[in-house]
């Protein structure tokens, strides 16, 4: 029988991996990891066992709040930096495609399928300015896209998202759209403005643990997808917001900063955004090419 030590409980708490029940080799390589980074951080900081169980408090918590509307621990994740990071691990940029960041915790599905050059609007709000969207889809080798589905969502003047406040309809400031012959898209909505992530309930706690804010810069969330390409998740963020380096989530990269201009007078709306997305071909696709 072993007998526990400071110095061998992580060996005896690995060595017991798959002992009582098959286990695939990559869930062995993320328990090693997962075990002896978490017991190595248990031991930097001399972790005391009321911290453990104020821990396993907050963790509770945190369940608890999880609902259809919020997800807490994804929120959690984004604080710490955690979403941003698995992201670009999973999607590297090896070449000439846009770059991906967070998906986020507002995200609906099957938002209001809308044609090219439609707004997607339902509430007006008295401090707004309007905003017309558009750019080109292209593959890396800069060949338009055709039939590109874009799925778009933003929160409004007021700092809200439809599915987070109880006064907008249904679906305002969501659509899916679709590039045309040309690869070109375009829609109107409005300027986003910088907001608060929920900073309540245990992601509230996390921050002010952490001494950090709540706020993320305005910015305009895009899914674009198209068979045989990796689909993209991105945000186009407004270059005149005051938290673009502070950002609450760290998710701004350099290349998806957008102009907000003053819109020409053949649109109706005040500001005019140009931004075009690059697409890269997905593994699958490249194979079956290759044979």
């Amino acid at each position: 029988m072993a007998k526990i030590t400071l110095d061998n409980i992580t060996e005896e708490v690995t060595d017991a991996l798959g002992k009582n029940g098959d286990i695939s080799a990559r869930q062995r390589e993320i328990m090693t990891s997962l075990i002896k980074h978490l017991h190595g951080f248990c031991k930097d900081v001399k972790l005391q066992h009321h911290e453990f169980i104020a821990a396993c408090q907050f963790l509770a918590r945190a369940g608890a709040v999880c609902d259809g509307g919020r997800q807490e621990f994804i929120l959690l994740g984004d604080i710490l930096g955690v979403e941003v990071l698995v992201d670009m691990l999973s999607n590297p940029v090896t070449g000439t495609e846009s770059e991906s960041t967070v998906l986020g915790p507002f995200y609906r599905e099957n938002p209001p399928v809308l044609p090219k050059g439609a707004s997607t609007v339902i509430k007006e709000f008295p401090n707004q300015e309007t905003v017309y969207f558009e750019g080109y889809i292209r593959d890396t080798d800069g060949t338009p896209l055709a039939d590109v589905t874009i799925d778009v969502w933003e929160d409004a003047p007021n700092g809200l998202y439809e599915n987070h406040d109880p006064d907008q309809p249904e679906f305002n400031l969501r659509g899916r759209f679709e590039t045309d012959e040309n690869g070109h898209y375009a829609f109107r909505a409005l300027r986003p403005v910088d907001y608060p992530i929920p900073d309540n309930e245990t992601a509230g706690e996390l921050l002010r643990f952490m001494g950090h804010h709540p706020m993320r810069p305005g910015h305009m969330h895009f899914i674009v997808s198209k068979d045989g390409y990796r689909p993209l998740i991105s945000q186009i963020y407004d270059s005149s917001s005051k938290n673009l380096d502070n950002d609450s989530v760290f998710a701004v990269k350099e290349s998806l900063i957008g102009e907000f201009r003053k819109a020409g007078p053949d649109l109706d709306t005040d500001l005019h955004v140009a931004f075009d997305f690059r697409l890269k071909k997905d593994a699958a696709s490249d194979r079956i090419a290759a044979e």
